[in-house]
């Protein structure tokens, strides 16, 4: 009985909303990530796919470079999400679930993850702020490897905010 009242107690309370202010990446600083990841890659004769996701895991800009193969598009966002969303290299990610010899699969199912190198989070300070994903070096030249190395150049370009 006392859980009751106070179960209705709490729902003739007086609503206050209250709102989360996370960091998260900007649109600005997303398009100026694609763009040198993507030229970090091109350099280098790869046609890839890249893209940011925003804090959110939503996407926040995308490309797919002429030439590039039409699953890369997504394996990039997967890339991205995956390093999101486990606030580490999507290859480091790879690793422990090869580690873990399928005993633990269930996060390997969720949608959006994969196991593949080339996705990296962007950080600021502490803060995962989103994540980009490349997809589309060939395993004959890096593969996901050089994907991650286009991923981190892009990062590279960031500017620190002034305080």
């Amino acid at each position: 009985m006392k859980r009751i009242v106070s179960l209705m107690a709490l729902a003739a309370m007086p609503c206050v909303a209250q709102v989360a202010n996370e960091p998260t990446i900007s649109a600005d600083a997303a398009l100026d990530i694609v763009a040198s990841a993507l030229r970090h890659c091109r350099a280098e004769g790869q046609k890839v796919s890249v893209t940011v996701v925003d804090a959110a895991g939503r996407v926040k800009a995308s490309v797919r470079d002429d030439g590039a193969a039409p699953h890369t598009a997504e394996h990039s966002m997967r890339k991205a999400y995956t390093a999101l969303s486990y606030k580490v290299p999507s290859a480091e990610y790879g690793k422990r679930a090869q580690e873990a010899k399928g005993i633990a699969i269930g996060p390997q199912l969720l949608p959006n993850i994969t196991t593949a190198a080339g996705g990296v989070p962007i950080r600021h300070g502490n803060a995962v702020i989103g994540a980009v994903g490349v997809s589309g070096t060939p395993g004959s030249a890096g593969g996901g490897e050089h994907d991650a190395k286009c991923a981190e150049a892009g990062i590279a370009k960031l500017k620190p905010a002034s305080s």
